[in-house]
């Protein structure tokens, strides 16, 4: 028992020794502590200088709308004058002629989504979708589109049709149009 207080007795006086004041010479940690306070400071930099949110105005919805016709456009027709034969050029679209049901339909609103080819015959039809997403199969003369058009060649990228539209002489043209396959499918 003896040893063991002994034991207890020395690291107590081991653990009493941390605590007393045995340094003599503090003058080093004095002067390290006086020169880290004398060393010049970091300086932080000032925040920048921020400019204050001017917000846009747009003073143009008092202007004039620039797709408005500064006058209306009035043509004057003498609707008891007949036209003349320059105007005319003999052609006219056929009006007593049955309409298809692609002529219902404005030719920017059908699109080209393929072809097929007959076995029997080898003939070329190609495949139209209209708005309302029904596939139709047309072939070189049937009409389609709202200008009197009608179908004079076809290919397996392309349909090219002849349309027949005012000249705004009182008279009639044929004006060319193409329908290209939809590469987007």
């Amino acid at each position: 028992m003896y040893k063991i207080r002994a034991c207890v007795m020395f690291f107590l006086l081991v653990q009493l020794t941390g605590c007393v004041d045995w340094v003599d010479d503090k003058s080093d940690l004095k002067t390290f502590v006086a020169d880290a306070q004398a060393a010049p400071q970091g300086t932080i930099p000032p925040l920048p200088e921020f400019k204050p949110y001017r917000s846009f105005i747009y003073e143009g919805a008092s202007m004039r709308e620039p797709f408005v016709a500064l006058l209306p456009l009035v043509a004057e027709v003498d609707l008891d004058e007949e036209p003349n034969e320059e105007a005319t050029n003999g052609i006219k679209p056929d009006e007593t002629r049955e309409k298809d049901y692609l002529e219902t339909f404005a030719l920017d609103k059908l699109t080209m989504v393929g072809t097929i080819t007959e076995k029997i015959d080898n003939q070329l039809w190609a495949l139209i979708r209209d708005q309302n997403s029904e596939i139709h199969r047309v072939t070189i003369g049937d009409h389609m589109g709202l200008d009197f058009g009608v179908i004079k060649s076809l290919d397996e990228r392309k349909i090219e049709l002849v349309e027949i539209v005012t000249n705004g002489r009182g008279g009639w043209m044929k004006r060319p149009r193409n329908l290209a396959l939809d590469e987007q499918e």
